[in-house]
């Protein structure tokens, strides 16, 4: 069992100011894997003054220091991307092979995407030649506090961390309690890098701990929340009183419309990425909607692909799913699934409990419901695991209207093979991503959300940005 009590705090590794201990589970064998500690007002104060004592010098740096120092701290990351991985697999399930690959190599992308935007970046322009003595500068806020979650820990850490100090700012880090070591081993590689003290520091704790602590801080000016919607209405409420930016990625419920034109293997594929990740992404098309005409053909290639779906333990090669994060969430996706069949979807695929042979750990049956209704559930709540939902359409317009029937709006699917058909849902489809016929996002892409799915931009020259104020100079005059 690993011990990782300890805070980086100002450049240090430091013990807790009052011994917290939390257990860190391993949701394949539901033992403990590691002990961390959780903080107090006390460390998470002596986080934001450090980061606070760091803030102008850090600020003044020339850009291309900064800039090194990200690039060799880059250098570390893909040097030590195999230990992330494994990391990230004991603590939150991903498969080994996933772990390695997209999670741990998520960090990686974003890191590189995020050099390749500050290269570009200006942040000393004019107005326009039509006022030609006006400059736009853009600065950084002050101290950031980032609130990381457990499903994509090095996806969202890197998307927080590497903008707010390339742009200037300090940071003190927040990661789940549940999956902290990655964001540890992420700690080891800043301080290797050699970042000054006090740039980047991380605390332990829980959100009505530390994470309620750093949103009502007054020396913290900027919080940026990955999460359940929840949480981040509670962090938005907290922070007002101190008139902090908040930045908010929160929950989905993304629809993946399947027009008749669809390519054969479009049904297969919103299956698949449905349940990637075991289903724990915000991002998951957890609701395909299906044109009538081809409807009940699209449920049968929906449960042939839910049937061959593997699951299996985390550390295990292969291109199997693994078990969900903790016992709460695999009781609350029980919950769901029984709410479904009780609200009359037809199951087709998968079901209550577990997969047979996994009696132990935190595992769930690939299942797909059809015959869904909009109203139903399993259809207004983000379930946050490899649950799909069908539900048929008979017109264009209302496949728009169910698709934008929801709370959310993170990202949606089309599936047609008319390009017009596909440009009108695009514009139509009320989310802030919206991707087509299986094709991914561009690498420096924004993501972010309309409605309750959170505000803010993350991802290239948005993410830079997100994290920057704007200031406005008149009478700028250039030495002749």
């Amino acid at each position: 069992m690993l011990d990782k009590r300890n805070f980086y705090i100002n450049g240090k590794w430091v013990a807790p100011s009052s011994p917290n201990d939390f257990d860190v589970i391993n949701p394949s064998t539901e033992e403990v894997c590691a002990v961390i500690s959780l903080g107090g007002q006390a460390d998470t104060d002596a986080a934001v003054a450090a980061a606070k004592a760091a803030f102008i010098p850090w600020s003044e740096k020339p850009q291309e220091e900064r800039t090194a120092l990200i690039e060799k701290f880059a250098d570390i990351y893909d040097a030590r991307s195999a230990e992330m991985g494994e990391a990230i697999s004991t603590e939150m399930g991903a498969p080994i092979s996933m772990a390695k690959s997209a999670q741990a190599g998520s960090g990686s992308f974003h890191i590189r995407n995020f050099i390749r935007a500050l290269k570009k970046f200006e942040f000393d322009r004019p107005l326009g030649s039509h006022a030609p003595n006006d400059r736009i500068l853009y600065e950084p806020i002050g101290v950031c506090g980032l609130i990381t979650p457990w499903n994509w820990p090095m996806n969202q850490v890197t998307l927080k961390v590497i903008p707010a100090i390339a742009t200037g700012n300090t940071v003190v880090l927040k990661p789940s309690e549940i999956a902290p070591l990655s964001s540890l081993l992420f700690a080891e590689m800043m301080d290797e890098a050699g970042f000054p003290a006090g740039v980047f520091n991380l605390v332990n704790g829980d959100g009505a701990g530390v994470g309620t602590q750093l949103s009502g801080h007054p020396d913290v000016d900027m919080i940026s929340f990955t999460g359940s919607t929840r949480a981040g209405i509670a962090i938005s409420k907290n922070a007002a009183d101190t008139v902090k930016r908040v930045a908010l990625e929160l929950g989905g419920k993304g629809a993946n419309v399947v027009f008749a034109d669809a390519d054969e293997k479009a049904v297969k594929r919103g299956v698949m990425h449905c349940f990637a990740n075991t289903g724990q992404s915000c991002n998951a098309p957890t609701r395909m909607l299906v044109e009538r005409s081809i409807y009940d053909e699209a449920v049968e290639t929906a449960k042939a692909a839910a049937e061959a779906v593997t699951v299996d333990l985390s550390d295990k090669e292969g291109r199997h799913i693994g078990p969900v994060v903790s016992e709460a969430q695999f009781n609350k996706i029980q919950g769901l699934i029984n709410k479904g069949i009780e609200e009359g979807a037809k199951l087709v695929a998968g079901g209550p409990g577990r997969p047979e042979g996994l009696d132990k750990g935190y595992f769930v049956r690939p299942t797909v419901f059809a015959d869904v209704t909009n109203e139903m559930t399993i259809a207004r709540e983000e379930i946050f695991g490899p649950v799909l939902s069908i539900i048929p359409f008979d017109t264009e317009e209302e496949a728009v209207k169910i698709a934008n029937d929801t709370v959310y709006g993170l990202t949606n699917y089309v599936q047609t093979q008319d390009p017009e058909k596909a440009k009108r849902m695009a514009r139509r489809l009320r989310s802030g991503m919206v991707e087509m016929n299986g094709t991914s996002r561009g690498a420096g892409a924004p993501f972010g959300g309309y409605k309750q799915s959170g505000n803010g931009r993350e991802g290239g020259v948005w993410g830079l940005e997100d994290f920057l104020e704007v200031k406005s100079v008149s009478g700028w005059a250039d030495a002749s």
